[in-house]
């Protein structure tokens, strides 16, 4: 698992690449109360806003953190963005994402360069 500094944590598989939030974000947001997916098959540059989130305090952009194509979104949070909040290294994924380059992961943290930059 890799980490942005935006807060994001990606999971490669393949060429696939899932992405979420991590749980130092989500606690910073406060219960989500809405979330706006990007569409499948949509092609995205890195630091695109592709996802926009809404919570109790505040509204959001999700930037995309690797050119690609978007294969995936994860529908439930549509109807349940408190999935985001309740679980947001698993079930709360959002997107899935083609990676155009996956060697662009290699500067991203680990995670406990992750947990450094938070602390």
């Amino acid at each position: 698992m890799k980490f942005t500094e935006e807060h994001e944590w990606l999971l490669l598989d393949g060429d696939i690449a899932t992405v979420g939030i991590t749980a130092h974000a989500a606690e910073a947001l406060g219960d989500l109360v809405f979330i706006e997916l990007p569409e499948v098959g949509e092609t995205v540059s890195k630091d695109d806003a592709i996802v926009v989130i809404e919570s109790v305090k505040a509204a959001s952009d999700i930037l995309a953190p690797l050119d690609g194509e978007i294969v995936e979104v994860n529908e439930a949070l549509v109807d349940g963005p408190t999935e985001v909040n309740e679980d947001p290294l698993g079930n709360g994924w959002i997107f899935k994402i083609k990676v155009a380059d996956a060697s662009d992961m290699e500067n991203m943290m680990e995670e406990a360069a992750y947990n450094a930059f938070i602390a």
